[in-house]
C-alpha cells in the first residue's frame, strides 16, 4: 500500500485539545473551528471510541480533520490548543512548543498552575465546560451556527457541568446552552448520549471499581480510592467514576487505573476540602477542584497509590473551625416576636432553637436565644401571645469563626449550650448545634487520632446473616432441594446465584411466594440452559435481556436473569466481588423491601445479603424508594409503591410520599406510555382487596392519570365496596368457571365514562380487541339490560333468563355490583347460581319421531319447553315430552 503523502500546506493552522478528549473537548474543536475556519482540526493521540463512532462516522461533514501522521510539523506556524495547557497531554503536538515560528493560542478553563503552556494568546475563564467559552466569543462575534453544531457544542456543556448539577457549573454555562438551544441544539441526541447505557465491559469495571473501594479518614475527611486493571483501554473510564460518586454517594473519589501500560488517575470531589485539581496536579496531571485526571507513565499501582495518600495528607486540612462546622445563615426572630410565631418558624425550619435578636442602630444585635422545649412549654401554658424575650435565654456563650473545635466543645458542654452563636465583629454570620458537635465527635473517636493511613482503610460492607434454618422452617423441602441445586449448577459454571426480590422479602413477611426470582453472576442463559437440561424442564430464552425462564413438567417456573455477562477472575477467593456485583442489580430495584438476596452457592448457601437496610424496613413496614430520582426515572414506581403499601399494611416512608407529591405535581405521569400505566392499574385491581389502594391512588391525586373523569366521590366508594362483596360472595360459591376480577373492578372505576372516553381510554392504554369489546361494546348492552330489570321486576324466570343468558361472567358481576336494588341483585344471583345451567332433554331427533319436519319450529319447540322448565312447570324428561305434544298440536 502506497504511504500517504503528508499535508504540506504554508501557514498551517492546527487546532487541538488532550489525549483521551471527552464531549466537552470535542465540542471544543468544532466551536474553535468556526473561530478559525481554515484550520485543521488533529486529535493528539487516541480518541474516545464512543466520541469517534458518533462524531466520526455521524457528524464529519462538520470538521476539518486531519490526521496527525499525515501532518508536515514544520509547516505549522500556529497551534490552537482548547480544553488543556498542559505539555504532557497534547501528545506529539509538544514538539511544536518553544519554536520561534509557532504562535499558541489557547482557550482553557482549568484553574492557572506553574506548569502551563505560555501562549501569545491566552483566554481563561471560569467555566464549568470549556465551550462556553468559546460558545461566548461566536455569539460576541456574530458567527452562524447549524443545528448540528449547536448539538455539539451543548453536548460538551452538559457532559462537563454534569447537566448542570456539578458544583463548577456557572451562570455563564447555562447562558452559553441557553444560547445554542436557540440556534437549534437537540436535546434528543444530548440526552441519548448524556444518559447511556453501561455496556457489559463497563459493568464488569464498575463492578471492580466498587469491590476494590477502600476509605481513608484524611484529617478527618473522607476519602475513597479504588483500583482497577485492564488489558486494554477502557472507553469512558472517567463516566464510571462519576457513576461510581452517584451510585455510592461519595464525597471525594479517586481511582486509580492500569490500562494497557499506562496509569490512569479520575478524580472527581463534591465538597470543598478536597480540591481535586490541586491534588492531581501534584501527580503531573490537572483539572478543577471537582474533576481532575492524569496519566502516569512508568509508575505501578501501588507507587501512585502511595504518592497519592501522601499528597493527600499534605493538601487536605481538618475541617474543625467555627466557620466549618456551622450552619449558615443562622434561623433568628426578634425578640418581640410571640411564643406561637416563633413555634411557627420552629416547625417551619425543623430545628430546635432559635437565637433571638433586636433592632438598633447598627443593625441586629444578639440578645438571647429559645429553645423548642421551653417555646411548647409556654404554649402548654397558654402564653401563646407572651413575647419570646420573656422567656429567652440570655447568658450565652459565643465564639469566633475561626474557633478551633476545642473551644466549641468546651462552651457547649460546660454552658449546656443547645446553640453556639458565630460572630465576626459582633455580627451573626452562623450557628453550631448540639447535633453538629456530637456527628463530630462521633466520627472522630470512630478512628485513632494518630493512625496510619493503613489503619483508616474501611471497605464497603453489607448487612449479612446465615438463614439456612429459616429456610427449612418456611420452604418445602422440594423448594430447599431447587434452591441447593440452583447454587451447585452455577457454581459448577464459576457463577454465583443468588435467590432475590419478592421471594425473599415474602419469606420475612411470612406470606406465601413461589415465584422464584434467580440472578446469576455471569451468563444467566447459559446457566439456565444447563440447569433445564439436568432437571428436564423446558426453557424459553430472551437474549437481549439476557433472561431466561425455566418452565419444570408440572408448570412450576423459574426467572433467571444476569446480572453481568462476564465473572471475575477471583470467584471463591472474594466473597464481596460477588456482593459487588449483586449490588449493582439490586440497585436498579424499586424500592428497599425488594433487594434482599440470599447466596445459593454450596460455600455461602443461606446467607442473607442486604445492602439498603431493607430488613430494617421490613420491621417496621415503611415503604422507601432507593434514591430520590427513582420516580423520576419511572413514575410507575409510584403505582407499585401504593400496591405494595396496601397489601402489606405498610406505611410510606416520608420521604417516599414526598417524592410521589413531588412528581404529581410535577406531572411526570404525563408522557407516560399508556400500556405501562394499565399495566401498573391491572396489577392493583387485581389484588386480593384493591379498595384501599384506589383511595390511597386518590389520596395523592393519581386517579386523574387513568382517566379525569373518574372521582372518588361517595357513589364510586359505594360501587367499589359493593363489588368487592359481590367478589367475594362469587368466590364463596366454589365455581369451576374462572373470571378477569380486574375487569369488574375496572367496568365500575369507568362506568361514568360515555362510549367515546371508553374507547379513547382503551386505545391509551393499548387495550386487546376482547378487551376493548368488553369495556366498549358489551359494558352498554349490560347497563341498558340493567336498566330494564330496574323497572321492570318481579318476572318470570325465562324472561330473567333471556336477558342475563349471554353476558360473560365479569358482565354479570358488574351488574350485580352496580345496582343499589336488592331485588335486582337478588334476581341476577338467581340466575347466575340457578337458571344458567338449566337444560332440557328433549332434542330434534324427539320432534322428528312426532312428525315435525326440521326448521325454525325446532327452535321454538325447544325454546319453549325450556321457559316452561325455568318457570317451574316441567319436572321430568316425560313432562317435557308430553308439553311438547300439546305445543306442537
Amino acid at each position: 500500500m502506497a504511504k500517504k503523502p503528508k499535508i504540506a500546506k504554508k501557514d498551517l493552522t492546527i487546532i487541538t485539545t488532550h489525549v483521551n478528549a471527552d464531549f466537552d473537548a470535542i465540542a471544543s474543536l468544532l466551536a474553535a473551528q468556526k473561530l478559525y475556519p481554515h484550520a485543521l482540526v488533529v486529535f493528539p493521540g487516541s480518541q474516545e471510541k464512543n466520541l469517534k463512532n458518533f462524531f466520526i462516522n455521524s457528524m464529519v461533514y462538520l470538521f476539518n480533520m486531519a490526521d496527525l501522521n499525515d501532518i508536515d510539523l514544520s509547516r505549522v506556524n500556529k497551534l490552537v490548543l482548547v480544553d488543556t495547557r498542559q505539555a504532557n497531554r497534547i501528545g506529539k503536538l509538544s514538539s511544536l512548543l518553544g519554536k520561534q515560528n509557532v504562535e499558541i493560542h489557547i482557550y482553557d478553563h482549568h484553574p492557572p498552575t506553574e506548569t502551563d503552556i505560555k501562549g501569545h494568546v491566552e483566554v481563561y475563564r471560569a467555566t464549568g465546560a470549556n465551550v462556553t467559552i468559546l460558545t461566548e466569543i461566536i455569539t460576541e462575534k456574530g458567527i452562524r451556527l447549524s443545528p448540528d453544531e449547536a448539538t455539539i457544542m451543548c453536548l460538551g456543556i452538559y457532559e462537563d457541568t454534569g447537566s448542570f448539577t456539578f458544583p463548577s457549573t456557572t451562570e455563564k454555562d447555562f447562558s452559553a446552552a441557553a444560547f445554542l438551544l436557540s440556534k437549534g441544539a437537540n436535546l434528543n441526541i444530548i440526552s441519548d448520549l448524556i444518559a447511556r447505557e453501561l455496556s457489559p465491559q463497563q459493568i464488569v469495571l464498575l463492578n471492580d471499581m466498587i469491590q476494590a473501594a477502600t476509605r481513608y479518614n484524611v484529617n478527618g475527611v473522607e476519602i475513597v480510592i479504588t483500583f482497577v486493571t485492564t488489558e486494554k483501554y477502557m472507553p469512558d473510564f472517567a463516566f464510571l467514576v462519576q457513576k461510581m460518586v452517584k451510585m455510592e454517594n461519595l464525597d471525594a473519589l479517586f481511582a486509580i487505573a492500569r490500562m494497557e501500560n499506562k496509569i490512569y488517575v479520575v478524580a472527581r470531589s463534591r465538597i470543598n476540602e478536597v480540591d481535586v485539581g490541586a491534588i492531581v496536579t501534584a501527580l503531573g496531571g490537572g483539572g478543577h477542584a471537582y474533576a481532575a485526571a492524569a496519566s502516569i507513565k512508568g509508575k505501578t499501582l501501588a507507587q501512585t497509590e502511595n504518592k497519592l495518600v501522601e499528597i493527600l495528607y499534605s493538601k487536605i486540612k481538618a475541617r474543625r473551625q467555627a466557620k466549618d462546622l456551622m450552619s449558615s445563615p443562622a434561623i433568628t426572630v426578634e425578640a418581640g416576636v410571640s411564643c406561637k410565631e416563633a413555634n411557627d418558624l420552629l416547625t417551619q425550619y425543623n430545628i430546635n432553637a432559635l437565637l433571638v435578636t433586636e433592632q438598633n442602630g447598627d443593625g441586629e444585635t444578639l440578645c438571647g436565644y429559645i429553645t423548642r422545649q421551653v417555646i411548647e412549654k409556654a404554649l402548654y401554658h397558654k402564653l401563646d401571645s407572651a413575647a419570646v424575650r420573656q422567656y429567652m435565654t440570655i447568658e450565652f456563650a459565643t465564639v469566633a469563626p475561626d474557633a478551633e473545635l476545642l473551644e466549641i466543645q468546651e462552651k457547649i458542654i460546660e454552658n449546656k449550650q443547645r446553640v453556639l452563636p458565630v460572630l465576626q465583629n459582633g455580627r451573626i454570620t452562623g450557628v453550631i448545634t448540639r447535633t453538629d458537635l456530637l456527628n463530630i465527635l462521633v466520627r472522630q473517636t470512630q478512628q485513632p487520632p494518630n493512625a496510619s493511613p493503613d489503619l483508616l482503610k474501611e471497605t464497603i460492607p453489607a448487612r449479612t446473616r446465615n438463614v439456612i434454618k429459616f429456610l427449612k422452617e418456611r420452604l418445602s423441602s422440594r423448594l430447599n432441594d431447587i434452591l441447593r441445586r440452583i447454587g451447585g449448577v452455577a457454581d459448577d459454571l464459576g457463577y454465583g446465584a443468588y435467590v432475590v426480590g419478592g421471594f425473599v422479602r415474602d419469606l420475612f413477611l411470612y406470606r406465601t411466594d413461589e415465584d422464584i426470582d434467580i440472578v446469576i453472576e455471569g451468563d444467566g442463559i447459559e446457566f439456565a440452559k444447563k440447569y433445564a437440561k439436568l432437571e428436564g424442564a423446558r426453557i424459553h430464552t430472551y437474549e437481549k435481556f439476557g433472561t431466561a425462564v425455566i418452565i419444570y413438567p408440572d408448570g412450576f417456573k423459574i426467572d433467571v436473569a444476569s446480572a453481568r455477562l462476564e465473572y471475575y477472575k477471583f470467584p471463591a477467593a472474594l466473597p464481596i466481588v460477588e456482593m459487588s456485583s449483586i449490588k449493582l442489580d439490586l440497585y436498579r430495584r424499586d424500592f428497599t423491601i425488594n433487594t434482599l438476596a440470599i447466596q445459593l452457592n454450596p460455600d455461602t448457601f443461606g446467607t442473607l445479603i442486604d445492602f439498603f437496610a431493607a430488613r430494617k424496613d421490613i420491621k417496621e413496614k415503611i415503604i422507601r424508594v432507593l434514591h430520590n430520582l427513582s420516580f423520576v426515572e419511572d413514575p410507575t414506581r409510584v403505582f407499585r409503591a401504593i400496591r405494595f403499601e396496601q397489601r402489606f399494611n405498610f406505611t410510606m416512608g416520608k420521604l417516599t410520599a414526598g417524592l410521589i407529591e413531588n412528581a404529581v405535581t410535577m406531572d411526570f405521569f404525563r408522557g407516560l406510555n399508556g400500556r405501562r400505566v394499565f399495566a401498573e392499574l391491572k396489577q392493583i385491581l387485581e389484588e386480593e382487596n384493591p379498595v384501599p389502594a384506589i383511595r390511597r391512588l386518590d389520596d395523592f391525586d393519581l386517579l386523574k392519570v387513568i382517566h379525569p373523569l373518574i372521582k372518588f366521590d361517595k357513589h364510586l366508594v359505594a360501587m367499589l365496596n359493593s363489588t368487592k362483596n359481590v367478589l367475594s360472595w362469587h368466590d364463596l360459591l366454589f365455581l369451576d368457571d374462572s373470571y378477569m376480577k380486574w375487569v369488574v373492578y375496572f367496568l365500575i372505576l369507568i362506568s361514568q365514562c360515555d362510549r367515546n372516553r371508553s374507547e379513547e381510554l382503551c386505545n391509551r392504554f393499548e387495550l386487546a380487541p376482547r378487551y376493548l369489546k368488553i369495556l366498549c361494546e358489551e359494558r352498554f348492552e349490560a347497563a341498558k339490560c340493567l336498566y330494564w330489570l330496574e323497572r321492570n321486576l318481579p318476572i318470570s324466570n325465562s324472561t330473567l333468563y333471556q336477558k342475563l343468558t349471554g353476558f360473560r361472567t365479569e358482565l354479570i358481576l358488574y351488574m350485580m355490583a352496580a345496582t343499589r336494588q336488592q331485588e335486582v341483585k337478588k334476581s341476577i344471583s338467581h340466575f347466575f347460581t340457578r337458571l344458567r345451567r338449566v337444560t332440557i332433554s328433549l332434542k330434534g331427533r324427539d320432534l322428528k319421531k312426532m312428525g315435525l319436519e326440521p326448521g325454525p319450529i325446532f327452535r321454538e319447540v325447544l325454546q319453549t319447553t325450556r321457559d316452561a322448565k325455568l318457570n317451574g312447570q316441567l319436572k321430568t324428561r316425560k313432562d317435557e315430552l308430553e308439553f311438547a305434544r300439546n305445543y306442537i298440536q
